[in-house]
């Protein structure tokens, strides 16, 4: 018998694919057929900080002329917060009523103000978990790497103090030290770290003159990144390790598992291929486990990691060498 069951954030899955926060994610109805072809849980679309704080400022700017009062401006932020904040604790709600699997909220934020309040009822609204989204771009050159890493530190705090739900965290990889950041987080006290979150980049149209988005959707090609900083390090930290990006086939999962993730996520081999594509992950993930005589997960997880690895410094290799020395000689 084959057994995918597997651990994550203290939640029991009932296998290793996730569906990440996305548009995949933002109904009940969406949720339930996620659940139907094989998700083990899900990370409900997020609440973007940015947003709401956008459409704060668009209103201010067309109605504050009309009636500018400290007073009415008070009443709008509350507003604008109180209403995107229901309509999140509703889908919650009804999404935890439309399926079995662990359903996490997603919050993604740029400051530590509001959070912890907003996260609280999330987690009164029947949360399993709650997933942060965090990144700082270090492109602000008047503010140390100290200083952008505190801010991790305040909200995970700002959190542990209100919540009793698990916590998970989602980086990104720009840091000046990865691993010792990564090492740092998981001693915080929560209880989950994704690597890594997928952001906006921009693009340049020629033709128009104007810079675009690009890349919206990952590649499978981009599976590398998440794939050396899981097994560099797993069983070095103490909390579980997702991957994310890049994440595409059943052949990607198992990598991700043999690096030492607890799960992975997924997110644009739905939007590709539709949600049938996690059965067919699930069994390549099976075959291949009865093929080399695994019966669980955990037989297998963090076998390639870089602490069980025959050769670990294949994972902290940087510079290519007999590849493009093998190319030079050929072409002669």
């Amino acid at each position: 018998m084959i057994d995918l069951t597997t651990g994550y954030l203290g939640l029991t899955l009932k296998n290793p694919i996730i569906v990440g926060s996305s548009g995949l994610t933002d109904s009940a109805e969406k949720v339930k057929t996620l659940q139907e072809n094989g998700a083990a849980a899900v990370v409900l679309k997020s609440i973007f900080e940015e947003e709401i704080t956008l459409e704060y400022e668009k209103i201010v700017a067309e109605e504050a002329p009309k009636r500018y009062k400290d007073e009415f401006l008070d009443y709008l932020d509350y507003r604008i917060k109180d209403q995107n904040l229901n309509r999140y604790v509703d889908l919650i709600a009804s999404a935890k009523k439309a399926v079995e699997i662990p359903v996490i909220a997603s919050v993604n934020c740029s400051s530590k103000h509001e959070w912890t309040n907003f996260a609280y009822q999330m987690q009164e609204a029947g949360a399993d978990a709650l997933e942060v989204n965090l990144f700082v771009l270090p492109s602000n050159i008047n503010k140390s790497p100290e200083d952008s890493e505190k801010f991790y530190f305040d909200v995970i705090n700002g959190l542990k103090n209100k919540l009793k739900i698990p916590i998970a965290l989602k980086i990104s990889y720009y840091f000046t030290n990865l691993a010792l950041m990564i090492q740092k987080l998981s001693e915080s006290g929560i209880d989950g770290l994704v690597l890594f979150n997928r952001f906006y980049s921009p693009d340049i149209d020629t033709e128009k003159m104007e810079v675009t988005s690009t890349n919206v959707l990952s590649h499978p090609d981009e599976l590398v990144i998440p794939l050396r900083w899981i097994a560099i390090m797993a069983n070095r930290v103490k909390c579980d390790l997702v991957a994310s990006t890049g994440i595409h086939d059943g052949k990607a999962v198992i990598k991700q598992l043999l690096a030492g993730a607890q799960a992975v996520q997924v997110v644009s081999t739905i939007y590709n291929n539709g949600p049938e594509k996690i059965q067919n992950m699930l069994k390549d993930l099976k075959k291949w486990m009865i093929n080399h005589e695994f019966q669980t997960i955990d037989d297998f997880r963090g076998k390639l990691s870089q602490v069980n690895a025959g050769n670990p410094s294949v994972y902290e290799r940087v510079q290519f060498m007999r590849y493009f020395s093998d190319r030079d000689k050929s072409s002669k």
